[in-house]
């Protein structure tokens, strides 16, 4: 059963009965505990898959059968190491413990072996395992968060995890103690209505967790699962807030919230089917949906900026994470004295549609017209969509195999002026969008296996969490 939850401090934005709904049906019987699944993920589960022409019910992506990868290609970039023994990767994270000459680096993969603790302070290209946590089957981990200051790892399961379903399946959070790489302890486990991503807020002192697919249990009018809330203030007893945020996502309807990112001002940035739209969580704002100064929690936001995204322009409803360059990151991406202090959203498009050319392209967007809450109020019949300034897609560039079907953007990371991008199969792209209205594409390191999920830039190598390969670690030589 789940533990005692607590309700939000303030208004739910948006959602109305559908919200009534859930709260009703959370009481209930909807969290009579499942039976734990005996099994690895169905052939079911694997056809749910969040690109199959959009119905993004979760990540199964359509792998390209093993008999096309045969190809392989790499410019600007070169290996110099990684680990192979993270096959099944699916994110990382980076973690200092102590000071000066006793400073300890960490990297984390997680993936569907659970956790696993890597030291690359004496070797940063050679990451070596010193520390495991291990859950065979779990799912999906996708784009895990941490909070640095207590040490403490929260992840994220989806209800496919384990041989679950998103009909029926169990999900929630793993709150997992990393004071001790060499013995990484899990402190807690909460239920959760939504779990296929998790993170951090207000310093880690809420979680916000969204996805995939709605249950059984949830209104049959939503089209996805929106973000329920987590206090982890006491990480040994977490409290999730009874009413879900962020509904009526897409034109007004409750929706499928796949991931947040947080900017470097605070801002909370929710993607998902229906576009981007950006919270304060904390401090007085005025709230253009409410008309009204009031003060933003973790649990009852306040609607900043951000909406849909223009369907002339992209092949899908259906955004899957963002970047904001803005405050001390305002020098990372396009030029701010040209494009304004965050005046851009770097998006990414994930979908899979027939086709390479179709699958999901970065998209570059501005905010501009957006900061009334015109993303709030957002309906099929009075639509309202944010500006596309540039996109960038896979196929037929440089480097890309023309047999791969496997083509849609995933995660990425920015750094002076470069993002470096995952496009699944077809491997990690390094793209120049200092002017944004003309991504280019500067290097790539495709190997004949990829299935690059996420990369991150860490000192001068970006790191990549690769599902079928593990850990690849590469060193940029274009500049």
């Amino acid at each position: 059963m789940l533990p005692r939850t607590s309700l939000p401090a303030g208004r739910a934005l948006r959602g109305g009965a559908a919200v009534a709904a859930a709260v009703a049906l959370m009481a209930g019987s909807a969290w009579a505990c499942p039976p734990e699944p005996e099994n690895q993920q169905t052939t079911k589960a694997a056809a749910e898959g969040e690109g199959t022409g959009g119905g993004h019910a979760g990540h199964y992506h359509r792998a390209d059968p093993a008999a096309v990868k045969k190809s392989e290609a790499t410019k600007g970039v070169r290996r110099v190491g990684g680990v192979s023994d993270a096959k099944g990767a699916i994110s990382l994270m980076f973690m200092d413990y102590g000071h000066g000459r006793h400073k300890r680096t960490i990297m984390y993969a997680t993936g569907e072996f659970g956790l696993k603790a890597y030291d690359i302070t004496a070797d940063p290209k050679v990451p070596k395992l010193v520390g495991q946590l291990n859950m065979p089957g779990m799912w999906e981990t996708e784009d895990t968060d941490f909070d640095p200051k207590r040490k403490i790892i929260y992840l994220s399961r989806d209800p496919r995890a384990f041989g679950g379903n998103t009909q029926t399946g169990e999900s929630g959070i793993y709150v997992v103690d990393a004071s001790k790489p060499e013995s990484l302890r899990q402190i807690t486990y909460v239920k959760v209505p939504a779990g296929h991503t998790t993170t951090c807020v207000n310093d880690c002192k809420y979680l916000w967790t969204g996805g995939p697919a709605k249950a059984d249990w949830m209104p049959e009018d939503w089209g996805g699962r929106p973000v329920w809330v987590t206090d982890v203030r006491n990480p040994a007893k977490p409290k999730v807030h009874r009413k879900p945020i962020d509904t009526g996502r897409n034109d007004g309807k409750t929706d499928y919230t796949h991931d947040i990112q947080v900017d470097s001002d605070g801002v909370a940035w929710a993607s998902g089917r229906g576009g981007v739209r950006g919270y304060h969580t904390t401090g007085r704002h005025y709230d253009p949906v409410e008309k009204k100064w009031r003060r933003a929690t973790a649990v009852d936001p306040v609607p900043y900026a951000g909406g849909g995204l223009d369907e002339a322009t992209t092949n899908s409803a259906f955004m899957h994470n963002s970047y904001r360059a803005v405050g001390r990151t305002k020098n990372q991406a396009a030029d701010p004295r040209r494009w304004g202090n965050g005046k851009l959203l770097y998006v990414t498009e994930e979908t899979f549609n027939d086709g390479c050319a179709n699958d999901g392209l970065l998209v570059i967007a501005s905010l501009e017209g957006s900061y009334g809450g015109q993303g709030w109020r957002s309906t099929p019949e009075k639509p309202f969509r944010l500006h596309t300034v540039g996109t960038w897609g896979v196929a037929g560039k440089e480097g890309s195999d023309p047999e791969s079907t496997d083509c849609s953007a995933h995660y990425f990371d920015v750094r002076d002026g470069i993002v470096v991008q995952s496009f699944y199969s077809q491997g990690t792209r390094f793209l120049d969008v200092r002017d944004p209205t003309n991504p280019r594409q500067v290097a790539y390191y495709r190997p004949a296996d990829a299935a690059s999920w996420q990369p991150y830039w860490h000192g001068k190598y970006v790191y990549v969490a690769d599902n079928t390969r593990g850990v690849d670690v590469l060193e940029p030589t274009f500049r």
